[in-house]
């Protein structure tokens, strides 16, 4: 199927919000948080898994009958080359999610934590549940490719009992709404930093917490996570790293912001730019031409200040997405990205196929 095709399936998804069908609509915004959330690892769920979701939305097919299909899917068309594996990764682990987020079941505890991990990645990953036995470090580009400090992997499962211990014997009686965000907060960049699996954190991270905040009474709006899933990753990056001697200290400012529209609906604008830490003179540069860029704004075209918006909002998508999304030639895309590109207005970050757009002005 064509990106055009995958664009119209998503469009459909959202139809079902404007019908107004309660269990429809539930569905829905549970299916588009998961596949949103694969943008944490930068995949993109394919159009066969947007069109099979539709079945299940529909009560046509059940979520058994959702990964049977996809299993025979990916048996009569296996990936190869670069992208081998990352398709299939992003359409089971999409359906795996849904139905997890399906179910009214929960418990707070570590053995929960890990079956969640489990059953999104069985078959994906041999590690699949199982605490990683190595250390880890990973290059971010909030962080100008420097890593957050991960727990190591001889007090993983130490450190994750004392987390949830003292998680469960914390008492929420008298604090206000604010208060109980500003701890769940903590409590899951806590776990989150961690980082007990060797892949897959992030989303096993964002299933937990959807559950959780759930159990404590919370209507949680799927539909952040099916828009601002790197969003909440960054957030969760700023929240867990310190560089004294430049400046730079642990902020829950991001994740304040991300829980805010979460959990009590507010509108605070999410821009992954504004996470990005500077420090040095290559950040005084950085700096200086995005304030020059900032007043080359009179120069925009029509078509460039379309491809900023849509990037922004998508910045996983492909220039033949971003082409069907704002109805102009891929050609005129081409030319309207390269122009943008020269002036410092957009940069890619990583490789064609899974990297990402960078947009470096508001649109």
């Amino acid at each position: 199927m064509t990106n055009g095709r995958k664009l119209s399936l998503l469009k459909e998804l959202d139809e079902y919000k404007r019908l107004g069908e309660p269990d429809k609509t539930e569905k829905s915004s549970i299916w588009q948080a998961a596949i949103g959330l694969q943008q944490v690892d930068g995949l993109e769920p394919s159009a066969y898994l947007i069109e099979t979701a539709k079945h299940n939305i529909d009560g046509d097919i059940t979520f058994d009958e959702v990964k049977e299909r996809l299993d025979s899917y990916y048996a009569a068309n296996p990936t190869r080359g670069e992208d081998k594996g990352r398709g299939e990764e992003a359409d089971k682990v999409s359906a795996r999610i849904a139905e997890i987020l399906s179910e009214k079941t929960f418990t707070l505890s570590p053995a929960e934590y890990l079956a969640i991990h489990k059953r999104l990645f069985a078959g994906i990953y041999a590690h699949a549940g199982k605490i990683r036995d190595h250390n880890i470090s990973k290059a971010e580009w909030v962080l100008n490719g420097k890593t957050v400090y991960y727990a190591s992997a001889d007090s993983i499962q130490a450190t994750l009992d004392y987390d949830f211990g003292q998680e469960k014997a914390f008492r929420y009686n008298g604090l206000t709404k604010e208060q109980t965000s500003e701890h769940m907060q903590r409590f899951i960049s806590g776990i989150w930093q961690i980082h007990a699996f060797g892949e897959g954190n992030t989303r096993t991270t964002a299933v937990f917490a959807i559950k959780y905040l759930r159990t404590l009474g919370f209507t949680v709006t799927n539909e952040l996570f099916a828009e601002n899933s790197w969003y909440f990753r960054n957030a969760l990056v700023r929240a867990n790293y310190n560089d004294y001697k430049n400046g730079i200290h642990s902020t829950y400012e991001y994740l304040n912001l991300f829980f805010g529209n979460l959990i009590f609906g507010k509108d605070n604008i999410l821009h992954n730019r504004d996470l990005l830490v500077a420090v040095g003179k290559e950040n005084k540069a950085q700096n200086k031409a995005q304030n020059k860029a900032q007043n080359s704004l009179e120069g925009f075209s029509p078509i460039e200040s379309a491809v900023l918006k849509y990037l922004e909002e998508y910045p996983n998508a492909t220039q033949i997405m971003t082409a069907d999304a704002i109805g102009k030639s891929r050609r005129s895309v081409q030319e309207a990205i390269s122009s943008l590109k020269e002036r410092g207005l957009l940069e890619r970050d990583g490789s064609k196929k899974t990297g990402r757009w960078i947009v470096k002005i508001r649109s």
